[in-house]
């Protein structure tokens, strides 16, 4: 699972650090890939990449830490990974983003919690 957005440690009372921290933590492979933050170079001890592009290797998942109107700078670099879904976390939705991805065979998520849904469907 790449995290578009990811916050790092010093921001662990935010959901774009604590809900990928807990999808680490369950056994998921999670790779970051912050939006800000340039001078960090590992999260939850992961390497961070830039771009999704840079993402060695398929990406399963993508879930999506930015506010709705910031998506779509990130559509043509989604596109581009061609992962397998694109998740927007609770309270993100962008319907021209998402017709944009699902027109690429992307499957689109909107506005829910990637960690409540784990949780409910079997995870820890």
């Amino acid at each position: 699972v790449a995290v578009l957005g990811i916050k790092t440690e010093q921001q662990s009372g935010q959901p774009a650090f604590y809900v990928p921290d807990y999808l680490a933590r369950a056994g998921v492979e999670v790779v970051p890939v912050p939006v800000y933050y340039p001078d960090v170079t590992h999260i939850l001890g992961k390497p961070v990449f830039r771009r999704l592009a840079d993402v060695p290797g398929e990406v399963d998942l993508v879930d999506v830490f930015r506010r709705p109107q910031d998506i779509d700078a990130h559509v043509d670099d989604l596109i581009a990974k061609k992962p397998k879904a694109v998740w927007f976390q609770s309270g993100i939705r962008n319907d021209a983003a998402a017709q944009k991805l699902a027109e690429a065979g992307i499957q689109v998520v909107q506005d829910r919690c990637l960690m409540v849904d784990h949780r409910r469907y079997g995870g820890r």
